[in-house]
């Protein structure tokens, strides 16, 4: 299948690139766990709902569409927030990209492998108790009326409902590396690095010459 625009499946260096998608639900600490992997790795941190947020912000035509959607509470679709995804993805100079908090469900997973062509070298499942992720969500929002345990609750049943048919999909393809994220922040890194740093290693070891 041809591209709408030459070059629209690629990075700035016309590479194809290496995309992860992270998931898990509100709370299990994917955010903190990106910033590491940024850190260490040299991934490119791409958030679906900051991007989101930042065209709404440029004041842009398609900036208000996506505003108006949000303010009647229709969902943004798919090819909104792939276009959003993929034109970051084609101007930033790095090629190798963790996309957090996107496929939201089938249909965003199934579009966004039909409109960039690229299939994600694995998904990131970070899997956390219920009970664990709302006692964190609490803890960290507490006054915040959006954040009360019965909006908490509706957000968890989204996740499952939406997020989980997913990671199933891409189970059956042996492509997600799922980490126990109910552990405290360093240890859930350490249990990330044994994902990424064999990946590091091989680089290291490709690129000495062997005698």
């Amino acid at each position: 299948m041809g591209s709408i625009v030459d070059g629209a499946n690629g990075t700035a260096s016309g590479k194809k690139p290496t995309v992860i998608f992270v998931l898990g639900g509100p709370g299990s600490g994917k955010g903190t766990q990106c910033a590491y992997i940024v850190e260490h790795y040299g991934y490119t941190h791409l958030s679906a709902g900051d991007l989101l947020r930042a065209e709404i912000k440029s004041g842009s035509e398609n900036g208000t569409m996506i505003q108006n959607m949000i303010k009647e509470g229709k969902i943004v679709p798919s090819e909104v927030t792939i276009k959003l995804l993929q034109k970051a993805i084609q101007e930033n100079g790095n090629d190798k990209f963790l996309i957090d908090g996107f496929p939201r469900n089938e249909v965003n997973r199934a579009a966004f492998e039909k409109v960039t062509e690229i299939e994600p070298k694995f998904v990131l499942f970070f899997d956390c108790p219920e009970e664990e992720m709302e006692k964190r969500l609490l803890g960290r929002n507490q006054g915040r009326e959006d954040d009360n345990i019965e909006t908490i609750r509706k957000r968890f049943k989204v996740f499952l409902e939406s997020s989980l048919p997913v990671i199933q999909y891409y189970e059956a393809k042996g492509k997600v590396r799922k980490i126990n994220a109910a552990k405290p922040i360093e240890a859930v890194f350490e249990e990330v690095k044994t994902i990424f740093s064999p990946e590091a290693e091989k680089v290291k070891l490709n690129s000495c010459s062997i005698l």
